[in-house]
């Protein structure tokens, strides 16, 4: 059995009108809401279990993806409500709802990937370390770079300082026992919490290299509507 998390609480607030009154991760890209294309892509990739963490307009996400079955999925939701929490906030209602499973994806609701998901938990495992980031070398590309990575390990990440050249891909696999680090009184962002694993020397990396996307934008947007339609 294979888990992903997927965080989708949080406001589609750079989108402005684009998002009208939906969750980000319901926005239309290509005909077609966003969350099917990530649906359809964890389920070719052998997912077979997804845990939604909702919060805005999360109704409107259970009402559209239900049980999952339509994608041969099994989902599971934890649900925010209006007190959001932050990413790091999500996970850890996740794991003190006991949904966690020893390893599992986290992936933001706003990425579109292309990789292979199986060779990132195979990495996993190999580390040896309760969590792996998969990481692009950006230089600046597509957005800020940060993170360092030295072909192994993750070590420095940070969303607001460093001079870095690689960037956090948007896919990461970890232990339940990272998300029960996070305290479960207070918003978080999971970016702290990786923050301080590469510090500690507990988050190994896998460098990837088809760029990815995202529609958290109004520009990331146009550039994932383009490269959807254009085959």
């Amino acid at each position: 059995m294979s888990e992903c998390v997927i965080l989708a609480g949080g406001l589609a607030s750079r989108l402005g009108t684009q998002a009208g009154d939906l969750p980000k991760t319901l926005v239309p890209v290509a005909g077609r809401p966003f969350a099917d294309h990530q649906l359809t892509w964890l389920a070719e990739q052998g997912v077979t279990e997804v845990v939604y963490c909702i919060g805005y307009r999360g109704d409107r996400i259970r009402d559209y993806v239900g049980s999952g079955e339509r994608w041969g999925l099994e989902v599971e939701y934890i649900d925010e409500g209006s007190d959001l929490r932050g990413t790091g906030g999500a996970l850890r209602l996740a794991y003190d709802a006991g949904v966690l499973r020893e390893s599992y994806a986290v992936l933001y609701g706003d990425s579109y990937l292309r990789l292979d998901l199986p060779r990132v938990h195979e990495a996993f495992r190999a580390s040896g370390l309760p969590a792996l980031m998969t990481v692009l070398r950006n230089e600046g590309r597509w957005d800020k770079s940060n993170a360092d990575f030295d072909g192994e390990h993750v070590t420095g990440y940070s969303k607001t300082e460093g001079d870095f050249e690689w960037i956090d891909y948007g896919l990461s696999i970890l232990t339940p026992a990272i998300a029960g680090e996070i305290p479960n009184d207070e918003p978080a962002d999971l970016a702290e919490v990786f923050t301080r694993l590469s510090a500690e020397g507990r988050l190994a990396g896998l460098e990837v290299t088809d760029r990815f996307y995202e529609i958290g934008s109004p520009q990331g947007l146009a550039e994932l509507e383009r490269f959807l339609t254009s085959g």
